[in-house]
């Protein structure tokens, strides 16, 4: 009787410390919500850039970078989806054309993306106002190309393939429109560092 009764105790003070801990970090500054409110597709850009919380805290420059780095992963890992949909022939006629400029597009996009994490990891003071002109200009139009994808299937009936083909794209977008609003952000602040 003796056990459980210490054991009821632990328990309900593992849980009192565990809810403290929960409502403390609820107060808390969250650099992550705090970086995101800039973004379109804040819930998202909160749960894809989470992890970046510690390092990045309330550098825009480390937001950007993580931004871009986390679009870049996703651009990559939906251009190998879009690549397997091609090899497998489940679409066929118009919608494989389409596909097919749209596997251009997604290389033009991962070429853009590459260029504007290269020149987020050398940014400097002395060349900060010219290479955030580039890096925008390079953010929009990796977005351009996504968008440009989706184009060839406007009107198109395919089924469950276009459909998993186009809200595979849509959702890159989203990731890549998030991580024009923090390059933007970053811009906005004239701070490379």
């Amino acid at each position: 009787m003796a056990v459980a009764s210490v054991m009821s105790n632990l328990v309900a003070l593992l849980l009192l410390l565990w809810l403290t801990n929960v409502a403390a970090r609820g107060r808390g500054p969250s650099y992550v919500q705090e970086a995101c409110s800039v973004t379109q597709y804040r819930e998202l850009c909160v749960r894809s850039l989470a992890s970046f919380s510690g390092s990045a805290k309330r550098s825009p420059s480390r937001w950007a970078r993580a931004g871009v780095s986390v679009s870049l992963s996703e651009v990559k890992n939906a251009g190998r989806y879009l690549e397997k949909v091609y090899t497998s022939r489940s679409l066929r006629g118009r919608n494989r054309a389409a596909l097919s400029d749209c596997l251009e597009c997604f290389q033009d996009a991962v070429d853009n993306l590459h260029k504007s994490l290269g020149l987020l990891r050398m940014l400097t003071r002395n060349d900060f106002n010219d290479r955030m002109s580039d890096l925008l200009t390079w953010m929009s139009a990796a977005l351009t190309d996504e968008d440009t994808c989706l184009d060839g299937f406007e009107g198109q009936t395919g089924g469950r393939a276009v459909r998993a083909v186009h809200n595979r794209v849509q959702r890159v977008t989203y990731y890549t429109s998030n991580a024009l609003a923090l390059a933007n952000k970053l811009a906005s602040t004239g701070e490379p560092a």
